[in-house]
């Protein structure tokens, strides 16, 4: 066989002028310890602070500690089959996940790893964990409701694109509930939600995407666990994974709402990484640190200028806490970083009245600006009528006599306490809240007796929506509670009361 000179004289001149002289450096180190999702290394001297490295086996490790002698690194995956003196590389990457319509409907660990047996994520845009927080310039003030569907919360402590607003209260009062119920009502509005599990019994994940899968809610929902089971580096991470996703819409000028459920077992996992890493404890031996590590979280969430396309992130972190100590440590610290609380008590929860939601310690400081002008005006006084109408309950039980004012005063709450209450995964539209806050608040469910009032209000929209059609789409399309539409729903409330029977049950 012949070679032809000019053949090869060509191909080394291509060879030449392709040349690339650049040399893959990457810088190494050794694993001095591992164990409980956490691996001293010593070597690995230009680390930076939350820069990925990568083990032997595949998993993924964050440079957490930068010491003089060696490099805390907290491992992001499987440590199991890491050992003493297996070779760690520097990636010179920050931890980044899959973002985009993508992610939507799928079921991922914190990683964008799928957990749904779907197959692998189509990973066509992918976002940085960790981002500092838009500033103070590139927001505007919250003013666009975000309906969660439940009575108690839209006329009470209503919620704003933007927001941060906390769920708090003990263990199995119905916090979660709160939160998909919120989810649930989203349909059709084109936000998109996040689900974020933080250190939930897998089966209760599980139970969570079955209700958003039947409701039809997983079309718009991304859920991203981190189970009990997890490691406490993956549980840390979740939260702010599925912001980076969220942000992924709010930056496109799209509006998105992440629920973080919860953040207390967040920082348990942190607590346990902190003191694994020998930081120095703190209060409640959580290292002094934990504030940041959920406000850096939680400011993430904003209403972005007209500017920047007018998008937003609203988040509803939950918080559990013990025995109703709200002046706990943690609960203390979420509760100064978000824009008001919907605190839930175990005495309401187990006496039937749910959502369990204290009216007097609950409230949202965004108030009116978050609400629809006919919401606004129908439930103005209504949280502190309930908080007096506690109060008084409570003076009531001593037995002493009553004059009638304060008697009628007692009876006109029992009725709107009877009204508020509202069956699980059953949001309501905002016409047919107004039309039912409206008979309540005027007095016109004075003469029912209150355990008919949940019935009454059943059948009364189900006339109104038959019969005065006009009426809904007028308060649908204007939203505002004008004397004109006041004056129909008054006729609409006579003209239902004459031919109404309740069901004899």
């Amino acid at each position: 066989m012949k070679f032809s000179s000019d053949e090869i004289a060509s191909v080394l001149q291509a060879e030449i002028e392709h040349f690339d002289s650049k040399v893959d450096v990457s810088e190494v180190g050794t694993v001095l310890e591992v164990g409980d999702g956490i691996a001293r290394v010593y070597g690995l001297a230009g680390v930076m602070a939350g820069e990925m490295v990568e083990f032997p086996n595949g998993a993924i490790g964050l440079a957490f500690n930068l010491e003089e002698t060696s490099v805390g690194v907290i491992i992001l995956g499987d440590y199991l089959t890491i050992q003493e003196g297996d070779e760690v590389r520097s990636l010179g990457t920050l931890l980044s996940v899959p973002a985009g319509d993508a992610v939507i409907g799928r079921v991922l660990d914190p990683l964008g790893n799928p957990l749904d047996g779907k197959g692998p994520v189509q990973k066509a845009v992918s976002r940085p964990v960790e981002i500092i927080a838009t500033g103070v310039a590139e927001r505007k003030p919250v003013s666009e409701p975000l309906q969660t569907g439940i009575k108690a919360v839209d006329a009470m402590t209503p919620i704003g694109r933007g927001q941060r607003e906390l769920i708090i209260g003990d263990r199995k009062t119905g916090k979660t509930a709160i939160a998909i119920d919120a989810i649930l009502n989203q349909k059709g509005t084109g936000v998109k939600c996040f689900y974020i599990a933080i250190g939930q019994k897998d089966s209760a994940v599980a139970s969570v995407v079955e209700v958003l899968r039947r409701e039809g809610a997983m079309d718009y929902t991304t859920v991203i666990a981190a189970g009990a089971s997890a490691p406490a580096p993956l549980q840390y991470i979740a939260p702010y994974a599925g912001t980076a996703m969220a942000e992924h819409f709010m930056f496109n000028g799209g509006h998105a709402l992440v629920v973080y459920d919860d953040l207390s077992k967040q920082a348990t996992a942190y607590r346990q990484m902190s003191l694994l890493m020998r930081r120095p404890p703190g209060r409640e031996a959580y290292p002094g640190d934990v504030f940041y590590c959920h406000s850096r979280l939680l400011e993430r969430s904003a209403k972005l200028s007209d500017e920047l396309g007018g998008g937003s992130i609203t988040s509803l972190p939950i918080i559990e806490t013990l025995e109703g100590e709200v002046s706990a440590y943690i609960p203390t610290n979420v509760i100064s970083i978000t824009d008001g609380q919907i605190y839930l008590q175990p005495d309401l929860f187990f006496s039937g009245i749910r959502p369990a939601m204290n009216a007097g310690i609950s409230v949202s400081r965004v108030g009116g600006a978050a609400q629809t002008k006919a919401m606004k005006k129908v439930a103005g006084g209504l949280r502190l009528d309930l908080a007096a109408f506690r109060a008084l309950e409570a003076f009531a039980q001593l037995g002493t006599d009553l004059d009638s004012a304060t008697q009628s005063q007692l009876d006109r709450g029992y009725r709107m306490v009877e009204l508020l209450k509202q069956p699980q995964y059953q949001p309501m539209k905002m016409t047919d809240q107004v039309l039912s806050l409206f008979a309540g608040t005027r007095g016109h469910l004075d003469d029912v007796p209150v355990k008919q009032v949940q019935q009454w209000e059943r059948d009364f929209l189900q006339f109104v929506h038959s019969q005065y059609n006009g009426l809904v789409e007028e308060l649908n399309e204007k939203q505002e509670l004008t004397d004109s539409v006041a004056e129909q729903i008054v006729a609409a409330i006579k003209d239902f009361k004459t031919g109404y029977k309740p069901e004899s049950k």
